[in-house]
């Protein structure tokens, strides 16, 4: 991280903070993140993560930036995946299985509904 000495360098690192926070979340771009902490693993996330590695090379969607996390601290509803698109809210979902995580690409990311019924209020 850069130094900051004076006001204006920490007005240029916020003006790079804003910039890279505004492409990351511009209008197409979608951001998905599996919890993979211990109790997601043993729920099979790692499968989870797999079905949404391979639907989207096997679709070849793009615009797609898929991550991992630790725990998100409901293990009774893992595994969990988040959804964001473009600059629409975070939607979060729980006891994705593979078939899931494929409908979640298909419904939500591709057509933009929402799977309601997998869709964790927070």
């Amino acid at each position: 991280m850069p130094t900051i000495k004076n006001l204006d360098d920490l007005k240029r690192i916020r003006e790079e903070a804003l910039e890279k926070r505004k492409l990351k979340t511009a209008s197409g771009n979608v951001q998905v993140v599996v919890g993979m902490g211990t109790c997601g693993i043993a729920a099979g996330a790692r499968e989870t993560m797999k079905a949404i590695l391979d639907t989207i090379e096997k679709e070849n969607l793009s615009g797609i930036t898929v991550t991992q996390t630790g725990c998100i601290g409901l293990c009774e509803r893992e595994p969990i995946v988040m959804v964001t698109v473009g600059e629409e809210p975070k939607v979060t979902y729980g006891k994705v299985t593979p078939e899931v995580a494929r409908r979640i690409l298909k419904d939500h990311v591709g057509a933009g509904k929402i799977v309601e019924d997998h869709k964790i209020a927070m």
